[in-house]
């Protein structure tokens, strides 16, 4: 795997030093979907791993430029020129928000939510439309790593969330969305103050899709208890599990969770078993109570 440490450390540092950035990276945070390095000054590194994403990186600039601009607690960018495409990853630079990840109360996430949706539309900032399971038309995964029957059966509720997502009942007004909106998206800073993180998949469509998270950790995954949820409720102000359409919403959340870690089962082999539970879970509808958090 090229897309590790010891090859993106060299690749970062020419990167800051493009921008005037003279701060060599001193920690990985870690690697995801995203690397992420702290470096020195206060600045945080994101490495996104193709040159694909770079008008996705552009976008996630700009919509920080917006949210500063309204002065809404989100991510700062470093007011330098970037992104930055070098060496076929795209680097962007943000204020660092704490010494350390703190997760805020999940009444802090329901505030926040709340308040970005009740934001005005950003005025010159095109997002795309909210299209979770892709476009019609567009490949379907391989899922090399998982069992044939696994991957086969997984292709098979993509395909169907695909068709199904946009013709759910949904009944608050369609505006712009975080996309991954969850606790692990809103962390405090050192003074305690929540402030939402990771920008990639800001677009537009049903504000249902950024509070399906919140509800099923608690409904089925039990990662929220009864009180959280209800203190996220009640700093949003509508209980998404109360909607006629929550359940067809959850099975397809549950989908894009599991998606996201069987396309990591060719390189990890605790990817691996941990998409095999998931995918077991989702077809005889067994508990989700032991899916890990990753």
């Amino acid at each position: 795997m090229w897309f590790n440490e010891a090859n993106l450390r060299p690749v970062l540092d020419r990167a800051a030093d493009e921008v005037g950035l003279g701060h060599p990276a001193v920690e990985l945070i870690r690697i995801g979907s995203n690397a992420v390095f702290r470096l020195g000054g206060g600045v945080v590194a994101r490495i996104a791993p193709s040159a694909r994403l770079l008008d996705n990186a552009r976008r996630q600039i700009g919509v920080a430029r917006w949210l500063a601009d309204a002065e809404y607690p989100a991510t700062r960018a470093v007011a330098v020129e970037q992104p930055v495409e070098i060496d076929g990853v795209v680097v962007t630079f943000w204020e660092s928000i704490s010494s350390q990840e703190v997760y805020a109360p999940l009444a802090d996430v329901g505030r926040l939510v709340r308040r970005l949706h009740d934001l005005p539309q950003p005025p010159g900032l095109t997002l795309p439309t909210l299209a979770p399971f892709g476009l019609p038309g567009d490949p379907l995964p391989s899922f090399a790593g998982l069992d044939d029957a696994d991957a086969a059966y997984l292709r098979s509720r993509i395909a169907w969330s695909r068709e199904a997502f946009p013709d759910l009942p949904f009944t608050l007004p369609a505006g712009h969305v975080h996309g991954d909106a969850n606790v692990g998206n809103v962390i405090c800073d050192d003074s305690g103050a929540p402030v939402l993180i990771d920008l990639d998949s800001f677009s537009v469509g049903a504000r249902e899709w950024d509070l399906i998270q919140t509800a099923l950790f608690y409904d089925r995954l039990g990662w929220h208890d009864e009180s959280e949820y209800r203190d996220f409720v009640e700093a949003y102000g509508y209980d998404l599990m109360e909607w006629g359409g929550y359940g067809s919403l959850a099975d397809m959340r549950e989908i894009a969770m599991t998606t996201w870690i069987a396309k990591k089962a060719a390189t990890s082999a605790g990817a691996a078993v941990e998409a095999a539970k998931r995918v077991a879970a989702i077809r005889t509808g067994g508990s989700r109570q032991d899916w890990g958090a990753y």
